[in-house]
């Protein structure tokens, strides 16, 4: 198939032979002599190229032109015209026609035309198609990243919004868990349904409690009206719960029992009321080694974790940084109404040499703070906030931990040294650090209270810049 010609002519007979000619070359080819009409079958039909005389019955051609260009603006418009005619082929093109041809023609000739059209809207839809799969790449939703770490949680996200599944977001505080929590209603089949958060450490428990399952009225002393709780209030939609890992430990087993049974009583009644909603928990805490801890109920964890997705840091993310700040240099400039067209390469430099204790959140205040600053067309280091502008990567002291030779230590300190450093690296999550130095996450555990325990010895690196 060489392409899908829509012909408007007036002429009828002109019009046939046309359609006989051109679709024995290939095309497939629709015929109609009414402007208007033409107009309703390029809204119908999967059009590659119009082809249409200047005078209509209906509707002036360079008019006809004028709007298919409006409306379809990818679909090439050509205009036949009659021999001489130089003004009306002149019009049309400012009307937005792709080419005209003077009548009379010789179909080879406007086989040609045609096929030069069709190539051409076929190298539009390329080029479409090409920037939507970059875009996917580079984001899901309002999150965007090009490193392999991110187009692995992108995919895990996708395949999971869809589900019922309760998901576990875990992360570094700024690292984006919001956002993925986010992304995950607005993909799913509740997506026109309540996405309803509570930070679960952010009111005291009786508070919390109230919020979270609701009250009738006279429960307690403040009590002076009914409220039915997030909960109910989500029902058919989504509940985030927030630094899930901050919940009291004497309300996990009544949350417990409400995802359980899918159902809750308010504080002060004896009435259970049933809800339908999904569940996406965010922490920022090793809820594991909460658990080993005492601090967090195991069966809860399990209730919650069906689906654990782990938010990268920001500092394991390569050039995304880079990224990231061009895209906040540009809304905040926008927002002030400052030309800046991104950084120098020296700030580049500080920006991925820094190592981003606040994530995505810090990055996102350092690119606010140096557009307001900056009296350039870019981004200089001295834009930049003061911390990441004189932060140097140490080599060798957080491993080594020693000022030089005199303080020589054994193995065994050194491997405790690059323990703590790793657990500090990753915000104190003991099971990414223990993936991190491949080994059992027990064998950490018992590491962190015995550093000469001989057993499973942890491997001794060195990378650079640490942490990386």
């Amino acid at each position: 198939m060489n392409g899908r010609i829509l012909i408007i002519e007036d002429d009828q007979e002109l019009a046939q032979v046309l359609q006989m000619r051109l679709s024995r070359l290939g095309f497939i080819v629709s015929v109609h002599n009414y402007g208007h009409h033409g107009l309703a079958a390029a809204t119908s039909e999967t059009v590659d190229v119009i082809l249409t005389a200047i005078n209509l019955p209906d509707l002036n051609g360079i008019e006809l032109c004028r709007k298919i260009s409006t409306q379809w603006p990818e679909i090439p418009v050509v205009i036949m015209t009659a021999f001489g005619s130089m003004e009306a082929a002149i019009a049309a093109i400012r009307a937005g026609a792709y080419d005209f041809i003077t009548k009379p023609f010789e179909i080879n000739h406007l086989e040609l035309v045609l096929t030069r059209a069709v190539n051409h809207r076929r190298l539009q839809e390329s080029v479409k198609k090409l920037s939507q799969a970059l875009e996917q790449t580079r984001s899901f939703d309002e999150l965007i990243g090009e490193s392999q770490v991110m187009q692995a949680m992108f995919s895990k996200l996708m395949r999971i919004a869809d589900s019922e599944a309760s998901v576990l977001l875990a992360g570094e505080s700024g690292s984006g868990k919001e956002l993925a929590a986010r992304a995950i209603h607005k993909y799913s089949r509740r997506d026109k349904q309540p996405l309803i958060a509570i930070n679960c450490s952010a009111m005291p428990e009786a508070l919390l409690e109230s919020e979270l399952f609701g009250h009738v009225k006279g429960a307690f002393t403040s009590a002076n009206a009914e409220h039915k709780g997030l909960f109910l209030a989500a029902d058919g939609g989504t509940i985030l719960l927030d630094e899930i890992g901050e919940l009291p430990l004497s309300l996990q087993p009544k949350l417990l029992r409400v995802l359980e049974e899918h159902s809750v009583r308010p504080v002060g009644s004896s009435v259970e009321k049933s809800f339908n909603v999904r569940v996406i928990a965010i922490t920022n805490r090793d809820l594991e080694a909460a658990v080993a801890e005492g601090s967090f109920r195991e069966d809860l964890l399990y209730r919650l974790n069906v689906i654990t997705v782990k938010v990268p840091p920001l500092r394991t993310r390569g050039m995304d940084i880079l990224l990231l700040a061009e895209k906040y240099i540009e809304l905040y400039a926008s927002r002030q109404g400052k030309s800046i067209i991104g950084m120098t390469n020296a700030t580049a430099q500080k920006l991925l040499a820094y190592r981003w204790p606040g994530n995505v959140r810090e990055l996102r205040n350092a690119m606010e703070h140096a557009v307001t600053l900056t009296n350039h067309r870019k981004i200089i280091p001295d834009d930049l906030p003061e911390k990441i502008l004189t932060f140097q990567t140490d080599q060798t002291g957080p491993i080594l931990g020693m000022p030089g030779p005199g303080e020589l230590v054994p193995m065994a300190e050194m491997m405790h040294r690059y323990m703590h450093h790793v657990l500090a690296m990753v915000g104190g999550n003991r099971t990414l650090a223990a993936q991190i130095l491949q080994v059992d996450r027990k064998t950490l555990y018992r590491k962190l209270h015995n550093q000469h325990d001989p057993e499973t010895p942890l491997p001794l690196l060195f990378p650079g810049p640490f942490g990386a």
